[in-house]
């Protein structure tokens, strides 16, 4: 497992305390050992741990490839040259050699392991309040066990590591795949334990863009929610502390009913700062040539303007038509979402969720929109999910009611008397799995969702269902039970094949 000695924060290098062979210190770097010394410096540090979820090769815009382009949402269809690779991901056909899975790996481990340092030093640092330190590592725990549980979704058994790694021995002794359950274990106590700070009830209250108790609620009821799914026990004591925490953060929502906020708005770049139905987001500075987003420009279409004032020259990211004809009629979701590109070199659906045409992205596309992780809808979808396991299907209804009204769509109960809908979505589990995929398409849930909902052989008899011509060129007929987990990195698993075994299959 590669470990990561130096870490960038703010404006520092910050160097773990090693001797090198001349024995000396470079007068221009900071030790970490030396570093935190007051509760700015702890802050600088924080910052860099929000730094560390920005990247597309982390939980960051861009990190579409590790999620969405897995599922039957999007993809590419270009599999020449550098798109080879991530071509792999939807067409099933991903080797543990696969340098963009390498990437992801160490990225996501690179920012496991600035929370580690920041947490093996802020107790040294004297604060004026208690309380304050107190939140910043309960901020801390969040990112890091947000982390881990992407990962832990992804790889299945994986590296548990929680204290800063300061030497090849030390290292060494964590270089070893973790049970699941012990890495669920883990992320349970980070986020229970950040859960008895003071933090606001939301970002609102607090700072937008960073964690909030809502977030830690709705973060650890996906958890629960997904260990009573994937991880054998008492799934229905998970099933209620799912229910529990989720329920906790949709309380703590300062609207109504979620038709009070229009759909549109919670992607509007300039309704990012006040939309009540954001619970936590990674922010982007509009404008900026190292801050700013670039997924408007990025996922537009040639010869299309609806995203961004930049001229694009590509095909953007690509929608599955199997997810175009999963929209039901008259879902206002469709519209606002993706558009067909009639442009001869396209001629394919693209995905227009990501907006900003404003001046102040300007023709380079340099765009203010934020990635949203946890939103109110979501949280929804998932309580009522977790409550249907529950046995509480009329709850459960009436929580997927409020996203349907919204979308202009009838009541689930009336939806149920059209022969079309019933026999697409034939039970309560299979219409809350819809909800979820055209209500959240291309924010990061679809693969998540998949694997939560079917086991390994189930998953492979959900995609052969499909229809090739709809699914693009990637090949259906590649998925297999393998499929259900990425493989190890090469690079990881050959510096010790038996600690670092390969996931079945590959």
């Amino acid at each position: 497992m590669k470990k990561r000695y130096l870490i960038p924060i703010a404006l520092f290098a910050l160097t773990s305390c090693s001797k090198d062979f001349l024995n000396q210190e470079d007068p221009n770097a900071v030790t970490i050992e030396n570093y935190f010394q007051t509760e700015n410096d702890v802050l600088l540090g924080l910052n860099g741990l929000y730094e560390g979820l920005r990247s597309g090769s982390s939980v960051g815009e861009g990190s579409t490839l590790y999620n969405e382009e897995r599922s039957d949402n999007a993809g590419r269809n270009d599999n020449q040259s550098n798109a080879g690779e991530p071509f792999q991901f939807n067409d099933f056909s991903i080797l543990p050699s696969n340098s963009n899975l390498k990437t992801h790996w160490t990225t996501m481990y690179d920012a496991i392991s600035r929370c580690n340092v920041l947490l093996t030093h802020v107790d040294k640092v004297t604060f004026t309040d208690e309380a304050l330190k107190e939140r910043y590592k309960a901020e801390a725990k969040f990112i890091r066990a947000y982390l881990y549980f992407d990962m832990v979704r992804k790889f299945g058994d994986i590296p548990l590591a929680t204290v800063e790694i300061t030497s090849k021995e030390q290292g060494e002794e964590v270089a070893f795949r973790e049970k699941e359950s012990v890495v669920y274990a883990q992320i349970v106590k980070d986020l229970t334990e950040a859960l008895q700070s003071d933090l606001p009830n939301t970002q609102h209250e607090y700072v937008v863009g960073r964690v909030s108790k809502a977030a830690i609620h709705a973060i650890l009821g996906k958890v629960y929610l997904t260990m009573g799914s994937t991880i054998e026990g008492d799934s229905q004591t998970n099933y209620t502390k799912a229910e529990e925490h989720l329920t906790a953060s949709y309380q703590m929502r300062a609207f109504g009913k979620l038709s009070e906020i229009p759909y549109s708005e919670v992607f509007a770049v300039g309704e990012k700062n006040k939309c009540e139905e954001l619970v936590f987001q990674i922010q982007y500075l509009q404008g900026d040539p190292k801050y700013s987003s670039s997924i408007a420009r990025n996922y537009q279409a040639r010869g299309e303007t609806i995203n961004s004032q930049f001229k694009s020259t590509g095909s953007g990211q690509v929608a599955k038509v199997d997810l175009v004809k999963d929209y039901e009629p008259n879902d206002t979701r469709k519209e606002f979402s993706v558009k067909f590109a009639s442009d001869a070199q396209v001629n394919d659906w693209f995905i227009t969720k990501f907006r900003d045409v404003s001046d102040g992205a300007g023709t380079e596309g340099r765009g203010g929109n934020d990635w949203i992780l946890i939103r109110y809808a979501d949280v929804m979808l998932l309580l009522a999910e977790a409550k249907l396991h529950l046995g509480k299907d009329a709850e459960a209804i009436a929580l997927l009611n409020q996203v349907r009204e919204r979308a202009g769509l009838p009541s689930y109960q009336e939806s149920v008397t059209n022969s079309a809908y019933k026999s697409k979505y034939p039970t309560l589990k299979d219409a809350i799995l819809h909800e979820r995929r055209v209500e959240l398409a291309f924010e990061n849930q679809r693969w998540f969702d998949l694997i939560r909902n079917y086991d390994a052989e189930g998953l492979v008899s959900y995609f052969k269902t499909k229809s090739q011509a709809d699914y693009g060129n990637g090949k259906i007929s590649n998925i297999s039970a393998k499929d259900r987990y990425y493989p190890i990195p090469f690079d990881e698993y050959k510096l010790n094949p038996e600690k670092m075994y390969q996931n079945a299959g590959y």
